[in-house]
């Protein structure tokens, strides 16, 4: 029986994944795999590279520069996260990601991104995160409106959750029948139609297939929602989210908030570590 991690996204409010994942790593809890949605696809890598810490550390470094993110970066390049600090200065000379450890992994690592003209996931098995590689999680973190389409391997690609936010069911479907998903949303939480998709329908009328999945976006994600309480009370999946709504917002750029956001994370693992041995280990 395959064991599989499975991380959903929400931009800077998954520091308090990153929480989690730490505790993870000084707990030596590992699994046969791991799917990672936009902020998932990134605090997923560096868990991988047993990097414990350093997504808070760059975090909190960085999240005021104005190199790493902000309008600025948007009217300039396209892009509110900066595509060239994030993912080449930032992980290659700043904070470097440990390329070495993670090509050593023995857990396969996927990302999951949405093709623009298809409508449908992407979800792509990463050996390496070298050089153009890293275009696949920076694909999946690519939020519509605020990024731009990014290019991979032919594909025309944006945020993996566009077209699945939480992949525990592709994941099932590839094998990995004892997952732990960790959601940034607390229980309760049902997701509304996007607010901006009048503006989508205008920046994305070539590609109508892509504006029918941000249509139908929260449509899918409560139904994804629903299958995993059904999971959970069946024992199948173990679930980890926010008791309360978490203090960081996507775009959060207050230090001492994404600190929080994290500390909220470590401390619901802290008290379900035991719990999650149990359940990986039956």
């Amino acid at each position: 029986m395959k064991k599989g991690l499975v991380l959903e996204g929400g931009g800077h409010r998954g520091i308090f994944t990153a929480g989690i994942l730490d505790v993870f790593l000084e707990n030596d809890i590992s699994f046969d795999g791991v799917i990672g949605v936009s902020a998932g696809a990134v605090h997923g890598a560096s868990f991988l590279s047993k990097q414990k810490g350093r997504s808070l550390r760059y975090a909190l470094k960085y999240c005021k520069d104005k190199r790493y993110m902000g309008i600025g970066s948007l009217l300039k390049t396209g892009d509110y996260f900066n595509v060239d600090f994030c993912y080449y200065q930032l992980p290659q000379v700043l904070d470097p990601f440990d390329n070495d450890t993670f090509e050593r992994k023995t857990a396969e690592y996927y990302t999951v991104s949405t093709d623009v003209e298809s409508g449908k996931a992407v979800y792509h098995q990463c050996d390496t995160l070298r050089d153009d590689h890293i275009k696949w999680i920076v694909s999946s973190a690519s939020m519509p409106l605020v990024a731009r389409i990014v290019d991979v391997e032919g594909q025309k690609l944006l945020d993996g959750g566009v077209a699945d936010s939480i992949p525990e069911a592709a994941f099932r479907k590839m094998g990995y029948t004892k997952n732990v998903v960790i959601l940034t949303q607390p229980k309760g939480y049902k997701k509304s139609k996007n607010a901006m998709l009048p503006l989508i329908k205008l920046v994305y009328k070539k590609y109508p297939k892509f504006v029918e999945a941000v249509e139908n976006r929260h449509l899918i994600y409560n139904q994804q929602l629903n299958e995993l309480e059904k999971l959970e009370k069946s024992g199948d999946v173990y679930v980890l989210r926010p008791k309360v709504d978490l203090v960081a917002s996507r775009t959060e750029r207050n230090p001492q908030k994404m600190q929080d956001t994290y500390n909220q994370g470590r401390e619901l693992a802290l008290e379900e570590v035991e719990k999650i041995k149990t359940f990986l280990n039956n």
